[in-house]
C-alpha cells in the first residue's frame, strides 16, 4: 500500500474532531480548520495523483 495514501487516511481521520465541532457544534472557528485542512487534503491528493501516473507511466515503458 502507498505511504500517501496511508497518510491521506490518517489525515482525513484527525479532522474529523473538527468536521463535528463545526456540523455538530456550529462552531465556525472549526470551519475555518476544516477549510484549512480541506486545502491540504487536495495537495495530498494531487501529489498521490502524480505519484500514481508516474509508477503507471514507468510499468508501461
Amino acid at each position: 500500500m502507498s505511504d500517501k495514501y496511508t497518510q491521506i487516511i490518517e489525515f482525513v481521520k484527525n479532522m474529523e474532531t473538527d468536521v463535528e465541532k463545526f456540523y455538530v457544534k456550529g462552531q465556525a472557528a472549526a470551519g475555518t480548520r476544516v477549510r484549512k485542512a480541506l486545502s491540504e487534503l487536495k495537495k495530498m491528493a494531487q501529489d498521490m495523483r502524480n505519484e500514481v501516473q508516474d509508477l503507471k507511466a514507468e510499468r508501461k515503458g
